[in-house]
């Protein structure tokens, strides 16, 4: 089980919900290379508006462009587990912004199954 307390890092990855890796979301190629990495957890949140250097703006509101929203992931683990990660973004990710900050970790607990342990059904999420 990973533990993870206090001052921390959390990576903050901004792509367009149409990005691809070899055929399948960017968004899962990011999410599972985090977890075969070892990182504590990923999460992806897709937004209902934005922009970016494009200046184009994507909307549910509009019918047109509401393909291609924002999606924003988000990984948190030690700084030297995050910047070790950060190699494999450079590779994943050509168009988007990927953003670092520090941050601290109150609480990071996983679920218990019925044995005691964490359990692995689910999603596992931050």
């Amino acid at each position: 089980m990973t533990r993870l307390t206090g001052s921390a890092l959390r990576v903050t990855i901004f792509i367009g919900e149409n990005d691809t890796w070899h055929h399948k979301p960017l968004y899962t190629e990011i999410v599972h290379r985090a977890h075969k990495a070892g990182l504590a957890g990923a999460s992806v949140f897709r937004g209902i508006e934005g922009f970016g250097a494009s200046s184009l703006i994507h909307t549910t509101r509009l019918l047109s462009l509401s393909e291609d929203l924002p999606v924003a992931i988000v990984i948190v683990d030690t700084e030297e587990r995050v910047r070790e990660f950060l190699p494999q973004l450079d590779e994943l990710v050509g168009e988007g912004l990927v953003i670092l900050d520090e941050c601290e970790v109150i609480r990071y607990v996983g679920r218990l199954d019925d044995s005691g342990g964490t359990g692995r059904k689910g999603k596992r999420s931050l």
